[in-house]
């Protein structure tokens, strides 16, 4: 027996054996040319991943919490105006960060769990005038909600507010143009659809985002997470010269290299459309097997999870027998809804295989609850979405 199961929880991912084998290799000091090359090349590749060629990286070690706590540090001070667009969990952290630093926060939230609010209503939010910032959770991991990040970006611009999109469940597995769309600033982390080990906060901050820190009347509320303090840092290897301010964590920034070169060799389009299609087999896997979803329709569902909410009468038990079956997957987020739904995380080099042994899991712990359904079905469903092709 192999001893291991599969993880497809939302984060942490399963990784390619080329990252983990970068994260096994010896460390070596961080202003080694070998790391110096590394380092400048993953500035370079993060710019092509987000599609933001005249964007400005930061690659800084910590979790998604700190890339959106240097998100909000640097582009706020006291009393500035900010709109939220609030689609769970991750919608409320923003606002309670944003607030850390002063900021003042109105919010436009979703209808109900599940949802996402329309254009119409964030417009009208944005109508009030004064905002400096729009922030924009992509995909909220406690819902499974993606938001309509295109068209929300353009109302943000249009009303004159920096647009900042978390994107941490979503980036190099949702479809997102940074440069092209008129995104200010996108931020993810490392152990989500960009395939790497936990530790790892990436930004990728567009020249407006850039002018408005410049322009700041008052210092940085934080010292590690202060642009002022980070900047010649990124600016120093991406010019492949030495440099110092925190000693970076250096075996997770070869191994974000690897990532980033696997990514770019599948290509962006190839990689999004990839994520859809193993998202439609799981999805329909689950319609199948006669379970809900928590996004209300199938446009606000993302492409890098699923949340299905149990059948009646069946609890959270069946995830112990899912994992008896091989494959991890995550209990809910959400505390409204906790102990009705369970999250599947599907992104990164998760493949076709991956999702099938899932459904086959899903199914087997169904089963052992007493659950009762046509057995295969959902592997059926699943199959016959794969057949399709691309």
């Amino acid at each position: 027996m192999k001893g291991r199961k599969l993880l497809m929880i939302p984060g942490p991912i399963e990784f390619t054996p080329e990252v983990l084998q970068a994260m096994g290799a010896p460390t070596t000091s961080h202003v080694a040319p070998n790391f110096i090359a590394a380092f400048g090349q993953a500035l370079e590749r993060l710019r092509q991943v987000f599609l933001c060629p005249d964007g400005q990286p930061f690659i800084v070690a910590g979790s998604g919490t700190l890339a959106m706590d240097m998100a909000a540090a640097n582009l706020v001070e006291p009393g500035d105006r900010v709109l939220v667009v609030n689609t769970g969990v991750f919608g409320d952290r923003f606002v309670a960060i944003l607030e850390r630093y002063g900021a003042t926060v109105a919010q436009v939230r979703a209808p109900a769990i599940g949802d996402a609010p329309s254009l119409e209503e964030v417009e009208e939010a944005l109508k009030g005038g004064g905002y400096k910032l729009m922030t924009v959770t992509h995909v909220d991991t406690s819902t499974g909600v993606a938001v309509e990040v295109k068209g929300l970006a353009a109302l943000g611009r249009a009303y004159g507010a920096l647009v900042v999109v978390d994107g941490v469940c979503a980036v190099a597995g949702e479809e997102m143009r940074q440069g092209e769309w008129g995104i200010d600033l996108a931020l993810t982390a490392s152990q989500k659809a960009i395939g790497v080990p936990p530790g790892l906060a990436l930004l990728v901050a567009g020249p407006r985002a850039m002018e408005a820190f410049r322009r700041r009347k008052s210092p940085v509320g934080s010292y590690y997470v202060d642009w002022a303090n980070w900047l010649p840092i990124m600016e120093a290897y991406e010019a492949r010269q030495p440099s110092y301010f925190g000693t970076p964590p250096v075996n997770l920034i070869g191994a974000l290299n690897v990532s980033l070169g696997q990514i770019l060799e599948e290509g962006m389009e190839a990689r999004s459309a990839r994520h859809r299609r193993l998202s439609e087999a799981l999805k329909a896997a689950v319609a199948a097997l006669g379970m809900e979803q928590v996004p209300v329709r199938p446009e606000v569902a993302a492409n890098t999870l699923t949340a299905p909410y149990f059948p009646e009468g069946v609890d959270r038990g069946v995830l112990a027998y899912a994992k008896e079956a091989g494959v991890i997957v995550a209990g809910g987020l959400h505390p409204a809804i906790k102990d009705r739904y369970f999250r599947v995380g599907h992104m990164g080099a998760v493949s076709a295989s991956d999702i099938l042994a899932t459904v086959g899991a899903i199914e087997q712990g169904l089963a052992q609850v007493g659950y009762r359904f046509e057995p295969g079905a959902g592997l059926a469903a699943a199959q016959a979405v794969l057949a399709r092709g691309t």
